[in-house]
This record gives C-alpha cells, sequence and structure tokens, in this order.
C-alpha cells in the first residue's frame, strides 16, 4: 500500500490541485476582511506568514463577523454557533481569535438574568411578539399611534443618546404588553440588550429576596439594564416600601443616568398617582407619590394604547 505522504506529494504536484490553491488563495486574500487586516499589520506580516496562515485566513473569510451573515442566533454560520471570529497575530504566525457575537452576548445576560428574576418570564405570545403581527385595522385603529411611537423608539435608539421610552395606557386586554414585546424583540435585532419585568410579580420576588442576600443584585441588575420595561404597574398592592425603596431609587437612577425606560399601566399618569398615594395601610402620602410620577414623567411620554379586549 502507498504511504499517505507519497499520495500528498502527488496530490499536491498535481496541475489541477495547484489551479485549486491558487484560486483559493486569491478568493481569500481578495476578502475585504482580509485585506483590511492585512493592511493595518502590513508592518508585522510577511508573506511567508500569509502563506504559512493561509488556511486560518480562509476559514476567518467564510466566517460572519458582527452577525452581519446571520438571520438570528439559531440560524448561526459560524464553526462555532454564537461566535465571531477575529484575526490575531500570535509567535510569528496569523490566528483566529473567537469571541462571543453580539447576539450571543444578549442571549446569554437574557439566561443569566432569567436565572436570578423569575418574574422576568413572560408569556410565549410576547416573547415572539412583533410589530406586523399587531392588528391596526378597523376597531384596532387605537393602537396606530402607539405602535408608530414604539417603531420610532427602535429605529432612533442610540446608546450614546437614547430617546425617552413610552408610557402605555388602557384598558385590559389591549395589547400593551405585546407591544413591550414587540419592542423588545426588534431592539434585540438592532443588537440592544432589554429587559421586561412584570412589576406585580417582580415585587413579591424582591420581598422574598429579603433574606437570601439576592435582593440587592437583583435591583442592581434592572436599574442598569439598557433598555427596562414595567410591565403591569399599578396592579401591584401599594406598600410604603414598594413605593420608597425599590420604585424611587429605580427610577431615580434611570434618570440620573438616562436610561431608557418603560411602562404599561390600566391608569394614566393621574391615575397611576392617585394609586401610589395610598398605602396597603391606608396611609396618605401625596408628596411621595408626586416625586414618583415626576420620574415616570421624566422618563417617558404618555400613550393611549386603544381598541377592543384581545383576551376575549
Amino acid at each position: 500500500m502507498e504511504k499517505i505522504n507519497e499520495t500528498l506529494k502527488k496530490l499536491a504536484s498535481s496541475s489541477n490541485f495547484q489551479l485549486r490553491y491558487e484560486k483559493m488563495r486569491e478568493d481569500t486574500l481578495k476578502h475585504p476582511d482580509v485585506r483590511s487586516f492585512l493592511l493595518d499589520h502590513k508592518n508585522e506580516v510577511t508573506k511567508e506568514m500569509v502563506d504559512k496562515s493561509l488556511t486560518k485566513l480562509y476559514e476567518y473569510s467564510n466566517q460572519s463577523k458582527e452577525c452581519q451573515g446571520c438571520p438570528s442566533l439559531e440560524g448561526c454560520v459560524n464553526i462555532m454557533k454564537g461566535y465571531h471570529p477575529e484575526l490575531v497575530i500570535t509567535r510569528g504566525a496569523i490566528d483566529i481569535h473567537y469571541d462571543r457575537c453580539p447576539r450571543k452576548v444578549i442571549h446569554d445576560e437574557r439566561k443569566k438574568n432569567e436565572l436570578l428574576i423569575k418574574s422576568l418570564y413572560v408569556p410565549k405570545d410576547i416573547l415572539k411578539a412583533s410589530f406586523a403581527d399587531i392588528d391596526l385595522h378597523g376597531d384596532m385603529a387605537g393602537r396606530i399611534d402607539a405602535v408608530d411611537r414604539a417603531t420610532q423608539f427602535v429605529e432612533n435608539y442610540d446608546s450614546e443618546n437614547p430617546p425617552k421610552g413610552l408610557f402605555l395606557y388602557g384598558k385590559f386586554g389591549v395589547g400593551k404588553s405585546y407591544l413591550l414585546g414587540a419592542i423588545a424583540n426588534e431592539l434585540a435585532k438592532k443588537k440592544v440588550s432589554s429587559m421586561i419585568v412584570y412589576f406585580p410579580e417582580l415585587l413579591r420576588e424582591l420581598k422574598n429576596s429579603i433574606g437570601d442576600s439576592t435582593l440587592n443584585e437583583k435591583i442592581e441588575m434592572i436599574k442598569r439594564e439598557p433598555v427596562l420595561m414595567i410591565d403591569d404597574i399599578g396592579a401591584e398592592t401599594m406598600t410604603s416600601w414598594t413605593r420608597d425603596e425599590v420604585l424611587g431609587p429605580l427610577l431615580q437612577f434611570r434618570m440620573l443616568e438616562n436610561l431608557p425606560t418603560f411602562f404599561s399601566s390600566n391608569f394614566d399618569y393621574d391615575g397611576l398617582e392617585h394609586h401610589l398615594t395610598y398605602s396597603q395601610r391606608g396611609e396618605e402620602e401625596k408628596m411621595k407619590a408626586r416625586r414618583i410620577l415626576e420620574r415616570i414623567r421624566y422618563l417617558s411620554t404618555p400613550v393611549l394604547v386603544d381598541g377592543p379586549n384581545r383576551r376575549r
């Protein structure tokens, strides 16, 4: 039997193999990302290094960078799903370093948040929500303004100078939570992390966290999220602790840091202020409620979401 080395030598010397090799080499070195790297490192890279590392350059040229060639994380085309390549020079050779892509970073952060904060779990229809599936015809026309404003937010989002969030208010079942889900999903397409919390459940969870040393960690995570969505504010049982120790500091931080914050509620601003005024014990604290509303007004623009009850 012929030795494998002999077979490889014959293969390498064949004209057909040489032609394919030269074509592969030419296409690889013409690739814009490869050319950019070689140009940036022209004082370090030699012809010998390029020849020695050609397989790495070829591997790099055929993969997506910054999610540009991938429709989604699940549809990632790279060798390591969720990781994109970066060319580096190591020990006199060109090599590839793999790092998490933006979508993988958002996915991992969301999973980490879900493990820590159980109230992040929302109905599956909200997790899959999209602007395209929102009915705006006939009796549903009351949602047009809300969808337009939500679309504008996504289109104009800039982490350096983010627009204000929205205060979506209206009757039960008109699609406020669904719209928050659609915004979150559209932001994810732009590689922007967001978090939806169902407010009544969040407060119950935070109360239960007082004794297990995770309360501060959870609050820190929530208040620093790039885009926060507080779903169904006003549906909670109001206590002084809820208003003054959780909601107040949370909104104050986001106001000072200029972090977009969304709200959904069955109350308008005035109704929510009245709700925040009276605690479960019947205490009336108008000034404290007014301070909370001032922060909410600063962070959001009120938008009425109207239409028939979708849940019937």
